[in-house]
Formats: C-alpha cells, sequence, structure tokens
C-alpha cells in the first residue's frame, strides 16, 4: 500500500538555517529546542465516495494546522516533532478499518483520528480498540458511534467522541416542527446503513421520543441507499397524510426523494432531515426545491468561540475558507479544526507523547473550549463522550451565495437568539 509522505524539517536544516544566530544561543535553550522524538497522528477521511462532503474541509484544515504548528509541538515533557499523516477512508467501512490497521501497525501511530462519519469511525475505532491506540472522533451522533460497537453495555478503553445526540437532534426537530402548524403527522425516512438503522431505532432512536413529543409517525421502511424510486414511500406518507417529513438521508437520495415527492404531488410542509440538508451544494442539487428546506445546525460562523490553536474566531475560519477555496463555508469546517484543537491540547499534555496509554489518559481528562464550544470528557452523558451545542436551521435565498442557512431555533441550546423564524416549504403556501 502506498502511503503518504510527510516532509518534516530535519534538525540539520534547521540548525543550518540558524545561521550564525545559532552561535548566540545558550547550550540550554538549545537543549530545549532539540526534538525529544516524533509524534505520529494518523487522520482518516472520507476525502472521496459519497459521503466526500463531509470530508471537504478536512485537508484545508490539516494544511492550516501544519502551518500554525510549524511541524513541532511542545509538551509538557518536551518538544517533539509532529507528522501528519492523512489517509482517505474512501466513505467505505472496509477500507476504514484497512487503513486504521495499517497506520496502527505499520506507521506506529500515537493517536489515531478518524475524522467523520459512521462509515469512517466505527471501523477505524473498532482498529483502535482492538490493537491499544487513542482515537479522537466526532461529526457523528454519539449513540451511532457507542450503541452499535457494544458501548452501551462495556465501556470503550480507547474510544473518545465529541458531537451532539440523537436525543439532541429530536429536540430540535421537534422544535423546529411545534414552530409550524401541521396535523403533527410525520413521515419517517432512513436508509438501510448504520446511520438510518440508528436514527430509525424505535428504542433510542427518533420515532419513540417524536411520538412521546406529541406527532403521528409513519415508517413504511428502510430504503437502499442510491435507489432510484422512492413511489411505495412517498404512496405510504400521502396515506398518512404526513405534514412533515423527518429522518436522515445523503445528498443524491435527498435530491431523488424530492423530486419524485413533486412529481407525484405530495407537499409536506416541513422536509427536516439530517445529513444531506447541511451543505450549500446539496441544497443547490435541489434548485428551487432547496428553499425552506431544514436541518439541524452543528456551526456556523456566528458561533462565539475561538481557535485554541491559532486565536482565530469562527467567521475568520470561514472568511479564510471562503477566501483560498473561493466555495461557501460549510458546517463541518468548524469540526475539521476542533478535532486539532482537542488531539493537539491532549498531546501537549501527555505524560508521555511517544506512549499511547499516556495520550489515552491525557485525552480522558480533557475539559477545553474550542472553535464549535467546550469539550469535556468528564461531562457525560457516557463514558468517553462529550455533547456539543446543536440548531436548528433554514435554507433562503442567499445574497453571496444562492442559498443561506439562517438560524430559526435554538430549543436544545440558547447560545444566541434565532435569525429569523421557520416558515413552511414554498409549494405547501
Amino acid at each position: 500500500m502506498s502511503k503518504t509522505k510527510i516532509w518534516t524539517p530535519s534538525r540539520r536544516t534547521v540548525l543550518q538555517g540558524m545561521g550564525a544566530s545559532v552561535a548566540a544561543l545558550s547550550a540550554p535553550s538549545i537543549v530545549r529546542a532539540q526534538s525529544a522524538g516524533t509524534i505520529k497522528v494518523g487522520f482518516i477521511t472520507p476525502a472521496t465516495g459519497p459521503l466526500a462532503l463531509f470530508g471537504e474541509t478536512d485537508g484545508f484544515t490539516v494544511d492550516r494546522i501544519r502551518e500554525a504548528l510549524g511541524g513541532r509541538i511542545e509538551t509538557a515533557a518536551g518538544t517533539y516533532d509532529l507528522e501528519i499523516l492523512v489517509r482517505d477512508g474512501q466513505s467505505d467501512p472496509n477500507r476504514s478499518a484497512e487503513v486504521a490497521a495499517d497506520l496502527i501497525l505499520n506507521d506506529e501511530v500515537h493517536m489515531l483520528l478518524p475524522a467523520s462519519t459512521t462509515d469512517i469511525i466505527n471501523p477505524a475505532a473498532d482498529q483502535a480498540e482492538l490493537f491499544g491506540v487513542p482515537c479522537l472522533s466526532t461529526a457523528a451522533p454519539w449513540q451511532a458511534i457507542v450503541f452499535p460497537r457494544g458501548g452501551a453495555e462495556q465501556p470503550f478503553q480507547w474510544t473518545y467522541h465529541f458531537f451532539w445526540g440523537l436525543d439532541e437532534a429530536l429536540n430540535t426537530f421537534v422544535g423546529l416542527w411545534n414552530s409550524l402548524e401541521t396535523n403533527r403527522n410525520v413521515g419517517m425516512l432512513f436508509p438501510q446503513n448504520a446511520d438510518g438503522e440508528t436514527w430509525g431505532n424505535t428504542d433510542y432512536g427518533l420515532p419513540s421520543p417524536t411520538q412521546a413529543a406529541g406527532f403521528q409517525t409513519n415508517m413504511p421502511g428502510f430504503f437502499q441507499p442510491r435507489t432510484n424510486d422512492f413511489s411505495s414511500i412517498i404512496s405510504s406518507f400521502k396515506n398518512f397524510e404526513a405534514d412533515i417529513v423527518g429522518g436522515i438521508t445523503y445528498v443524491d437520495d435527498l435530491t431523488t426523494f424530492v423530486n419524485q415527492c413533486a412529481q407525484q404531488g405530495f407537499h409536506p410542509k416541513a422536509i427536516t432531515v439530517a445529513a444531506a440538508l447541511l451543505f450549500p451544494s446539496g441544497i443547490e442539487a435541489l434548485g428551487d426545491l432547496g428553499v425552506g428546506m431544514s436541518s439541524e445546525v452543528w456551526w456556523t460562523p456566528a458561533f462565539p468561540f475561538q481557535s485554541s490553536i491559532t486565536g482565530q474566531n469562527s467567521r475568520d475560519v470561514a472568511d479564510a475558507w471562503e477566501a483560498e477555496t473561493g466555495r461557501q463555508w460549510t458546517q463541518p469546517l468548524g469540526y475539521s479544526h476542533a478535532i486539532w484543537e482537542v488531539a493537539i491540547d491532549a498531546l501537549k499534555r501527555s505524560a508521555d507523547p511517544l506512549d499511547r496509554a499516556a495520550n489515552r489518559d491525557a485525552l480522558s481528562t480533557t475539559s477545553m473550549e474550542t472553535l464549535i464550544g467546550p469539550v469535556d470528557f468528564g461531562s457525560g452523558p457516557h463514558p468517553n463522550v462529550s455533547t456539543t451545542p446543536i440548531f436548528g436551521g433554514q435554507w433562503v435565498r442567499g445574497e453571496q451565495w444562492p442559498f443561506e442557512l439562517k438560524i430559526v431555533d435554538n430549543t436544545v441550546n440558547p447560545l444566541f437568539e434565532p435569525e429569523q423564524a421557520m416558515v413552511p416549504l414554498p409549494w405547501s403556501v
């Protein structure tokens, strides 16, 4: 398997670059400047494949982190070189497990970061648990990381995850739906995969709590990802007289579903789904049908936090992304940055950054503020889990960009006031 070679300056090169200044340094300073070794961090991202939108900002952020740190970390145990090994999980669980094992066994990384999505995180985290490597992840509901892997019965030893939970997403969805006049009938839309089976679980997923909140639900079954025919599901929703559609999909499936809803005369007042409605490109794929779509909101440039690594606030990071790429900011950008804040903070506090157990112990005591808000692994709601802010948002026509995401609900976290009120989908007016 080919491996990405990450160039780091050797001590010889650094000393040569110092020139005559070296002679002016005292011996103790030179000793402190010497590297105590190389910390290796393995980073797995869905850079390609159907989940690539979740990894779109990862490469940009890794470059910013390398630039900010200059290839070195000052830790409690001394100064170390930092080598970041980036691998593409290709949106495939088997590939993620394969590259995770390679990073652990062959590259001998000291920490593993499977960046986002259950298809990337869960297989890599299982490898980390198997071989005893600290693993940090984000950008997937914590229940989808914990429960399918047996974490409810036995807490993990090496796996740490920060993100909001399904219960918080539910309350966000309910907050959005409560703001509209509807018949309170919700059609549930879930794919046949790890995300769909978690969100659609009758014990801890969306259906049961939605009913407890006073809504009636209809779940005609799980659909196969990348299907080209939602007719049976749409027919079930129409017979149920669903005013609302809620669940989780990815962009291609939602585009097919919404277009077929329009063609078949099914016009709910709200379509609120996780994942697909996070991204500007996903909304643009819907064209005019994208106006009024709603979803959870992980992060926006309005978040009142700043980076512990660069000192930039959320608006600064979003502006830098847009200026360099020419593309609209996207929600995973904040988490692409925050995962490195938590990892670097743990390595800086580690008693021995070259020892995996020491890094795990440092990770377990994390309590800090990041670009996306506080991360505290001692606060629960489950061992090795820290929850993060979530809001309800709705897409409207934009000025600088074709569509803009507006905060319309702060039921779960009153970090700031909504920007505007929720309105029904245009075809319902």
